[in-house]
């Protein structure tokens, strides 16, 4: 039996030790925001946060996250329903086309304003790797700029 957090609340699983993340996320705990795109940790649609840091759940093996917090997009805003401010941000800018990858794009951008909490154009395009099949990427730049705006003022 592996043993974890999901969204703050405590979570087990008592299958194969290899199954991916995602697929425990998805299959076992019924939190279907967070998708497949890939399966091999490249579009970072599956992304996740494991002890706050942002993820590739379809390459990380539930073993591996024995005792560790999971945020999925289900519980990045806080308990009372307040939005976290890339979430608020990503609705103000209307970023998703399709928006299957944008669970995977927030969560990523979420985890990435942490590091860079005034990030130039350069920082985005270095380091968000996300994948957006429709390419919103001018609307995602424009929506973390907007999330480092709204987390700086405290919104």
């Amino acid at each position: 039996m592996i043993s974890f957090q999901v969204n703050k609340k405590p979570a087990s699983f008592a299958g194969d030790r290899n199954t991916p993340l995602l697929w425990v996320l998805r299959d076992h705990l019924e939190l279907t925001g967070t998708k497949f795109g890939c399966g091999i940790g490249q579009c970072g649609a599956c992304t996740v946060h494991i002890d706050g840091h942002a993820q590739r759940s379809c390459i990380t093996p539930v073993s591996a996250i024995e005792g560790q917090s999971i945020t999925t997009i289900e519980g990045l805003a806080s308990a009372d329903g307040v939005l976290h401010p890339v979430q608020k941000a990503w609705l103000e800018i209307d970023v998703p086309q399709c928006g299957y990858c944008q669970a995977g794009q927030i969560m990523a951008t979420a985890d990435f304003l942490k590091k860079h909490p005034r990030p130039s154009d350069q920082d985005i395009d270095k380091n968000m790797t996300n994948i957006c099949r429709c390419g919103t990427y001018v609307r995602i730049r424009t929506a973390i700029h907007r999330a480092a705006e709204l987390a700086e003022s405290g919104e």
